[in-house]
């Protein structure tokens, strides 16, 4: 036999050393790691309960009491998420435009169905400017406020707060409210800047005088603000009111939802306390979730779902007869998209169709 068939060459040895080399240096840096994780645990622990304590939790199960829709074995997770536009706040006033507003409204709300199995979703926006009947609900200082018909979604937050939120969407739909998740103002501009900014496809250009937003159609990287202003502009797209916005809101949270999955999170630990930070501090949840841990386990759950084949839909509505510029649940499509929420089923292409559209 030759010399190659039965000893390395010189090449290989010295690729044999450099590997024996490289494994040395990577248990040296493990083994600093270690070290550096022991000798820091304290500062881990800080961090950790900083970012925990940012989290504020609304006890939604004994706001709400028995009066509930029942929970379906086969029926899934249903998340109420709401953009809210406190002006609570320095920063918050300021995006919000300024100025003597008071108090809060729900200005984004989507109630976010994720099926057995967790591989797909669903998001349907309600628009804010739907006449809904709210029930009666209880106040967080303990009064009861008694139930009215014909206001509008987005009044109920100011008038109530979140708890009667999530019972007027249980009310209307029928469908039983797993989590709570609300995000406001500053939170989401700091949380888009802490990603880096998110690339949206703008459909058509954009000149809103009201926000000072001005976008030329085609992909867009947006900041924070230009990202708060993109999702709240109902000036600069479709007829000025409230739906012509939902498109934009439903495709900036699919682009926002595919950038964080997208990011290598773990291999840049500044970055991901940046953006975890971020979250926290503009998060409130249902207390099931007002954890790091309990977010951490259910972002994990929901690890399978796929942003970019989530579906979208606006609840069907039609203007309402008394006052055009207010909308009114539309039937039969809202029930039918309802009940195939509530039963974990498919929904019909035609309660996917609303005959106000905002166009």
């Amino acid at each position: 036999m030759s010399n190659d068939e039965t000893t390395p060459g010189p090449r290989a040895s010295r690729r044999a050393a450099k590997l024996r080399k490289r494994r040395r240096g990577l248990k040296i840096t493990l083994g600093v790691l270690l070290v550096l994780l022991l000798a820091t645990g304290g500062t881990l622990y800080w961090l950790y309960s900083q970012l925990d304590g940012n989290i504020k939790g609304v006890d939604i199960n004994k706001a709400l009491g028995e009066d509930r829709p029942e929970k379906l074995p086969t029926s899934g997770q249903n998340l109420l998420v709401l953009g809210s536009d406190s002006r609570a706040g320095a920063e918050n006033k300021e995006l919000g435009g300024g100025g003597s507003v008071g108090g809060a409204r729900s200005d984004t709300a989507m109630v976010v169905h994720i099926p057995e199995g967790r591989s797909k979703a669903v998001a349907v926006s309600i628009p804010r400017d739907t006449l809904v009947t709210r029930p009666e609900c209880v106040k967080d200082d303990g009064s009861t406020v008694a139930g009215k018909e014909r206001v509008m979604f987005n009044s109920v937050y100011a008038q109530v707060g979140p708890a009667c939120v999530v019972k007027t969407v249980e009310k209307m739909s029928g469908v039983r409210v797993d989590h709570y998740l609300e995000i406001n103002f500053a939170g989401f501009k700091d949380l888009v800047d802490a990603i880096g900014g998110v690339t949206v496809d703008v459909p058509q250009d954009i000149d809103d005088k009201a926000s000072g937003l001005s976008l030329t159609a085609g992909p867009q990287k947006l900041n924070g603000t230009e990202s708060l202003a993109y999702v709240r502009t109902r000036h600069g797209i479709g007829d000025g009111s409230d739906l012509g916005r939902i498109g934009l809101q439903q495709q900036f949270l699919m682009a926002l939802l595919s950038e964080v999955k997208s990011q290598d999170l773990l291999g840049s630990p500044t970055n991901s306390y940046k953006i975890a930070k971020s979250a926290t501090q503009s998060l409130t949840t249902d207390s099931g979730l007002a954890s790091l841990t309990s977010l951490a386990e259910f972002a994990r759950s929901m690890n399978g779902v796929d942003p970019a084949s989530m579906e979208t839909i606006m609840l069907p509505v039609a203007y309402d007869k008394i006052d055009p510029n207010r909308v009114i649940a539309s039937e039969p499509q809202s029930g039918q998209l309802w009940k195939a929420i509530r039963e974990d089923t498919t929904i019909p292409e035609e309660a996917k169709k609303s005959p106000a559209t905002g166009g």
